[in-house]
């Protein structure tokens, strides 16, 4: 065994969690050694960002110059052909107004994204090793994780010690269970996708043409994504009753997917399906949201995708891992800082991490099936998840997770009163009539939708003003509050 490496923290995962937190942490003078299983640039899905990862983590980590010079698609918000208007529709991204009162975001090819967080993770010390397999963890005597137990590219054991471990290594991750509990897997979004690349498709007329354009469709529904003039990533989204179609010749079913859905088609028209290279490949991934009973132990925390999942029609997948690992460096700089305050710290990065992954699982619920009116959501329920329950005590089971210790659990009557009238008002901003074509919803603007956006929001004012300046009360009671620079937690004024 070549000689043990020491570490304040050890990350393991190279992604964009945990570049984000390498960078959050070695900024603040500790060491930092992240491990990662591939050699980047290396493929991999989630290609369209939200503004609040553009504008305020890669603002915070100072890679937005590099970002402006990769020359990445401008992505305004989202075009949707959903719900009962079968013309295509956009919202505008909605934020603070002390950004002008607009925003953006990009869309990447995640290839150069990844490589460039991570190269910034070097430039700020951080010691990033590829071609690194970490195996499971090392328990300290009173039963504390204290390291990892890793292959490096030329496949000789090694060990590392640490105060903590971050596992950034995605939903393949081989620790996560190591946090304790298990995996729990939504009975509503058990879907598959099924994507590839075109050259010479088409885009959606200015200002919008770097938008995602999300199409609906009987067997689920398309991403339509540019991610050059030349390049598009375009996935099918299917239903668990549409599985049938993906068996066999992948490329068959892709290709008959597009013809089931007249308006991809009509933007494939004359591309070509890319055949070589690291887009060349037709390939499936289980979209099958998640999340883990527990996301933290002592000397140990899960981060982005190791921790949960939520189905990407809302491209939250890069959004979720980056906040993740805002929220993982804060309590980490602070338990370093002060090993008393680790617990009330820990306990604040799972709190509001949980709190931001059910917000967007609430508006997906809506979102997907907004065709009918509310009772049919709480019909939905319970027929996925053959519950015996009443129709909105099932609806509460499946949008609360059984084991997520969720505040719902505990009143299903007063979540329902509540959650009701927030779907009618989803609705009705999606089915109603814009003033004139091309025009934007407010999408952003209903109640569902604002619980998604505040966080993002709040990043990116930190991001602007350089540490935090609007939250000063807890989210929940004896809860902390970010520090003056962002970066820490404290105890509310």
């Amino acid at each position: 065994m070549r000689p043990e490496l020491e570490a304040d923290v050890v990350v393991v995962g190279g992604g964009p969690a945990g570049a984000t937190l390498s960078t959050l942490v070695a900024m603040q003078g500790h060491r930092v050694l992240l491990l990662e299983k591939a050699r980047f640039p290396r493929y991999q899905i989630g290609e369209s960002l939200l503004p609040s990862t553009v504008h305020g983590i890669c603002r915070l980590l100072g890679v937005s110059g590099k970002l402006e010079r990769a020359g990445f698609p401008v992505k305004r918000g989202g075009t949707f052909r959903w719900g009962s208007d079968p013309t295509p529709w956009t919202f505008a991204f909605a934020i603070s107004p002390a950004f002008g009162g607009g925003a953006t975001a990009y869309q990447v090819e995640r290839m150069h994204f990844d490589q460039i967080l991570l190269d910034n993770a070097r430039e700020h010390g951080v010691d990033v090793r590829e071609q690194c397999t970490v195996s499971d963890v090392v328990e300290a005597g009173d039963g504390r994780v204290a390291g990892v137990r890793f292959t490096g590219p030329d496949g000789a054991p090694q060990l590392a010690h640490c105060r903590y471990v971050v596992d950034a290594s995605g939903n393949g991750s081989r620790i996560h269970e190591r946090a304790g509990g298990r995996r729990h897997y939504s009975k509503f979004f058990r879907n598959l996708a099924l994507f590839g690349y075109f050259k010479g498709g088409k885009r959606l007329p200015p200002p919008n043409e770097g938008n995602i354009l999300a199409v609906a469709f009987d067997a689920g529904w398309f991403w339509y994504i540019p991610l050059r003039d030349d390049l598009t990533s375009v996935g099918a989204v299917l239903l668990p009753d549409a599985l049938d179609h993906v068996r066999g010749d992948r490329e068959a079913a892709l290709l008959g997917l597009i013809r089931r859905c007249p308006l991809i088609a009509e933007y494939l028209s004359g591309a070509e399906r890319v055949t070589a290279g690291p887009y060349g490949e037709i390939r499936v991934r289980k979209d099958y949201s998640y999340f883990q009973e527990t996301f933290w132990r002592p000397g140990m925390l899960l981060i982005g995708d190791a921790a949960c999942f939520i189905d990407p029609v809302f491209s939250s997948g890069v959004h979720l891992a980056t906040y993740s690992a805002l929220l993982g460096a804060r309590s980490i700089n602070t338990a370093l800082r002060d090993p008393g305050a680790e617990n009330r710290a820990f306990e604040e990065f799972e709190v509001r991490y949980r709190r931001e992954y059910w917000a967007f699982h609430d508006f997906l619920v809506a979102f997907y099936d907004m065709h009918a009116d509310e009772q049919s959501y709480f019909w939905q329920a319970k027929k996925v998840t053959a519950s015996t329950a009443p129709e909105f005590e099932a609806f509460v089971n499946l949008v609360g997770g059984v084991a997520s210790r969720e505040g719902a659990l505990t009143d299903p009557g007063a979540y329902l009163r509540r959650r009701a009238e927030a779907f009618r008002e989803l609705a009705t901003a999606v089915q109603t009539p814009v003033g004139s074509e091309g025009a934007d919803r407010n999408l952003l603007g209903v109640s569902l939708a604002r619980s998604v956006a505040r966080e993002g929001t709040r990043i990116q004012v930190q991001a602007a003003v350089g540490g935090n300046a609007d939250e000063v009360i807890p989210v929940r009671e004896g809860g902390l509050v970010p520090s003056a620079d962002g970066m820490h937690w404290t105890a509310p004024s």
